[in-house]
């Protein structure tokens, strides 16, 4: 259950992406986390063209995965990579006691029917993931999860990379070096 501040932060969020119909960001304050000016000072122009060398180099650099997420919700899909996030996350849990309520709370939030994040994958991924919820272990999502990271790097990720988001980001980095 949200809080009325939670609630309201994610409501302006998403009021905020509606209002951008561009894909660009000149400011970067909206993406980064932590502290957005100190970040953009921080990360380099290796570190930004990296993440065209492969999804995965993207996935394991915060920032990356920051720039990501904002191209994304420019497309209204970030549950994609939510869901990936959950899944990595839940993969460290160690208490079994936790392990069955966060497997169920990641199945209804992004793989049931209906779901309110919904991710995109076929009947038979589905129905082989509401079977490992039922006895969770660390890798009852692995099936699902690899659906949608090959989903989002063959699809959202070449789109990613030729968005005006990474673009000014990569300029914005080559920019400082000048």
């Amino acid at each position: 259950i949200c809080t009325g501040e939670k609630w309201n932060r994610g409501m302006r969020t998403r009021l905020g992406c509606l209002s951008h119909k561009s894909d660009s960001y000149n400011d970067f304050t909206a993406i980064l986390p932590d502290k957005p000016n100190r970040a953009l000072k921080r990360l380099s122009t290796e570190e930004t063209t990296r993440w065209a060398d492969s999804f995965d180099s993207l996935l394991s650099h915060k920032y990356g995965v920051a720039a990501f997420r904002a191209f994304l919700k420019t497309e209204f899909s970030e549950e994609n990579l939510e869901f990936w996030l959950a899944c990595e996350e839940f993969k460290k849990t160690r208490s079994t006691t936790k392990l069955a309520s966060k497997a169920h709370r990641i199945f209804e939030e992004f793989i049931d029917v209906q779901a309110p994040r919904e991710v995109n994958i076929d009947f038979q991924t589905r129905e082989v993931t509401r079977n490992n919820v039922q006895e969770p272990s660390l890798s009852c999502f692995d099936q699902a999860q690899g659906k949608v990271h090959s989903l989002m790097e063959k699809d959202s990720y070449p789109r990613f990379l030729r968005s005006k988001i990474y673009t000014d980001l990569l300029t914005q980095t080559q920019r400082r070096l000048s």
